[in-house]
């Protein structure tokens, strides 16, 4: 059977995807991640028509909410750390940036878990450059060589459960980095117990409302 191929979007629909979607991140960090759509139509100036007919289901505009805050701020700071030629610091500013998207974006990310758009896939790319800076890192002996990718992502997860317990846009966070920095050093390490057989690495680092 021969399918015709999908018309290119015209240019006033391009421009109010962007506008629903930028608009909607804005209302779930103001409202929450129950806010209405009737609401985010209403501030990205469309009617509410027009947004049903980009994005049918709240969870595909929350998946659209979450790709476009990962396009913006996520991808660039993951390329920037897997260019940087001091893996230590790259770790560090990777874990950072994401911890900063989240605490921004928590309401985003709520919104995602609650609807079930928040998939595996959509952290896939994180959690590949955060094992490979720490395999970087145990090579030029920067960091603790029995650590495992699977610790780096339960690590990441630890980290972006204390953002839950503050106010957005506290930096209390920057504190509990330090700590775990502190921890991922080799100087005075003491040996790790091993790790639970068939332990599988967990994908909800951020997925806690």
């Amino acid at each position: 059977m021969i399918t015709e191929p999908e018309r290119p979007l015209r240019a006033d629909a391009v421009r109010n995807i962007e506008r629903i979607v930028r608009a909607a991140r804005g209302v779930f960090a103001d409202l929450g991640p129950e806010a209405q759509l009737e609401e985010i139509a209403r501030r990205a100036g469309v009617g509410v028509r027009t947004l049903y007919r980009h994005f049918p289901h709240k969870e595909d505009l929350v998946l659209a909410a979450v790709g476009q805050s990962v396009r913006e701020d996520l991808t660039p700071a993951i390329e920037h750390a897997l260019a940087d030629d001091d893996p230590l610091r790259a770790l560090t500013g990777l874990i950072e940036a994401t911890l900063s998207l989240v605490d921004r974006e928590r309401s985003t990310m709520a919104a995602a878990n609650n609807t079930g758009a928040l998939t595996a896939d959509i952290a896939a790319p994180l959690l590949s450059s955060l094992a490979e800076l720490t395999r970087r890192g145990q090579e030029t002996g920067s960091i603790r060589a029995d650590l495992t990718p699977e610790d780096m992502h339960r690590i990441l997860g630890m980290l972006t459960n204390v953002l839950w317990g503050m106010p957005r846009g506290s930096d209390g966070w920057r504190r509990y980095v330090t700590l775990i920095l502190d921890a991922l050093s080799p100087d005075g390490a003491s040996p790790l117990p091993p790790a639970s057989p068939g332990q599988q690495v967990s994908h909800d680092s951020c997925r806690r409302a």
